[in-house]
């Protein structure tokens, strides 16, 4: 078995790391930062990971023994050697986490479905614990909602509608109130403004109207 010891995983030279999916500070010791290298353990690490082909989420690895004795881990701990792994199932199934680590090369399994992770190492061959509970399905399938194309929403036409309405009666108004003031000569026009700018705020009313008819239809339909 060829082992490497560093006092602190920030000693370990960038060339004498060779597992492209973890890091020394992964598998370093949590409580000491030290670090035993298990080279035949983090190679079939490295292989589990290649098979299931997502990340492994290593809750401890190397535990120097002050740490395994702080934490109540055995006095035998394949920890204590580097050769064994504590991962989370969170993003895995169990079943297929269990199969994988056993085609290349794990030998011992601990099962804690309370805590959820499952031990690996190197052997001698044995388990412990209860399987985690059998899962009809392992993780549900993300789906996504229709969605409208922002510009062709009814909803923001007849916003957009009710908007230019409000802005073109505000307008008249602001011309007929002109007009009135400094052009006596065309204050027979100022009648027509004035039913021009119920025109538009009509067409505001009408607009806004849309708007909402479009809000609730596509709340109904799920669309939003």
């Amino acid at each position: 078995m060829t082992t490497n010891f560093h006092r602190h995983w920030r000693d370990v030279p960038e060339s004498a790391w060779r597992w492209p999916n973890f890091s020394p500070a992964e598998i370093a010791c949590r409580g000491t930062g030290k670090l035993l290298i298990n080279e035949p353990a983090l190679d079939r690490l490295q292989a589990l990971r290649d098979r299931l082909g997502k990340p492994l989420i290593v809750r401890s690895a190397y535990r120097s023994p002050e740490h395994n004795r702080a934490v109540g881990g055995a006095t035998r701990s394949k920890h204590l050697d580097g050769a064994a792994f504590d991962i989370a199932m969170a993003n895995h199934d169990p079943v297929a986490f269990e199969a994988a680590a056993r085609e290349v090369g794990f030998l011992g399994f601990g099962f804690y479905p309370r805590s959820g992770f499952i031990h690996v190492d190197l052997g001698p061959a044995r388990q412990w614990g209860e399987r985690f509970p059998a899962r009809s399905v392992p993780f549900a399938t993300e789906t996504l909602p229709a969605r409208e194309v922002l510009a062709d929403s009814r909803t923001m036409k007849g916003g957009g509608a009710a908007g230019v309405a409000t802005l073109g009666a505000a307008g008249v108004e602001v011309v007929q109130n002109v007009l009135a003031e400094t052009q006596s000569a065309i204050l027979p026009l100022v009648p027509y403004l004035d039913t021009l700018r119920w025109v538009f705020i009509a067409i505001a009313l009408a607009g806004i109207g849309v708007a909402i008819y479009a809000r609730l239809d596509d709340w109904k339909r799920g669309q939003r």
